[in-house]
């Protein structure tokens, strides 16, 4: 009896064992927040920036090799029957291949181009990755959860009306939240631009600057910065025109943001007036100056382009809730002393 029991072991363990290794391990996709506090703050001149709520939002955009985890999570197969995957991103202005070929694996980010932001992202595909973060990752729905999609298409059949669930954990930010995050200071101003400064940033390649930005700018000097393209310094864009993520550590924005100016256009929640529209904002690696400013708002038709991604907000943690709960009943006790 025993000796069968240990044998029926052995064989469940080996048959678990061959089907573990058959699916490739995905890594949990994890980001760096920026607290966005200072609710109820009154909007700017140009009627945006004005939030009710505590929020969070990535530091930096959605990466590539986060993508890539989210596709082999959600297509192990590599079906892509939800268009999550946009065949151009294996060109220059992309950075992923669908040339896997173990379940699980089929999707792979180049080599490079793990850092660089995701492009080619439609704006369905951003709140898919969101529903899917909001339901635990791994095998989670990305139908459901912050946004309802209907239709199971890669373009939902209420596509035309699509908005936040209440009571979502991760969303896409509203062009509110956007706004607040790149260009609201906590002492109740508002810049010009999201490097928490007014004065125009120039382009350049990371790490020469303090105000440098990824995008297109010619002055026809030779000065060093103002030459083109900021990656290259010239008027070709080169192999590869995006910069890593965060890469433009002393261009934070006043909540510690990166890139909300430059590199991609990010999507946010807003509607446009043109139908089938959505919101976008900061400008991008191909863009003039004018597109980085608060002032300039944008559309773009929901399909993904070549300078386009996006970041991802979220509630605050329950311990931040909770340390801002137990400072407020400090404070009262305090005034009954």
């Amino acid at each position: 009896m025993k000796t069968t029991t240990t044998f029926a072991f052995l064989v469940a363990s080996l048959t678990m064992a061959i089907c573990l290794a058959s699916v490739a391990h995905t890594a949990p996709v994890t980001f760096d927040w920026a607290a966005v506090g200072n609710q109820g703050n009154a909007a700017d001149t140009t009627g945006f920036g004005a939030v009710a709520d505590t929020y969070r939002i990535s530091t930096t955009e959605v990466t590539n090799a986060q993508y890539t985890e989210f596709l082999n999570a959600v297509d192990p197969t590599g079906a892509n029957l939800l268009g999550l995957f946009n065949p151009s991103m294996v060109f220059n202005f992309g950075g992923i291949e669908k040339t896997g070929t173990t379940d699980g694996a089929r999707y792979i980010t180049q080599t490079g181009r793990e850092n660089n932001p995701v492009t080619y992202v439609s704006w369905y595909d951003s709140v898919r990755f969101i529903n899917w973060l909001g339901n635990g990752q791994g095998a989670g729905d990305t139908e459901t959860g912050a946004y309802t999609l209907l239709g199971f298409t890669a373009i939902p059949s209420n596509s035309l009306i699509l908005t936040r669930n209440a009571g979502a954990t991760y969303f896409l930010p509203s062009e509110d939240e956007w706004y607040k995050a790149a260009y609201y200071d906590p002492s109740g101003v508002y810049y010009d631009y999201a490097t928490g400064s007014d004065t125009v940033p120039v382009s350049d390649q990371p790490g020469d600057d303090p105000s440098a930005a990824n995008y297109f700018d010619n002055d026809g000097l030779a000065n060093g910065f103002n030459d083109g393209y900021a990656v290259t310094g010239t008027t070709s864009f080169g192999s590869n025109p995006f910069t890593d993520v965060g890469a433009y550590t002393d261009a934070a924005s006043p909540y510690g943001t990166y890139d909300q100016n430059g590199n991609v256009f990010e999507w946010n929640e807003a509607f446009s007036s043109n139908l089938g529209f959505r919101g976008i904002r900061g400008g991008g690696w191909s863009n003039f100056i004018s597109s980085l400013a608060a002032s300039t708002q944008g559309d773009s038709p929901s399909a993904g382009t070549f300078n386009l991604g996006f970041r991802v907000a979220s509630i605050p943690e329950p311990s931040t809730l909770l340390l801002g709960a137990m400072a407020a009943v400090g404070l009262l006790m305090q005034g009954r002393v």
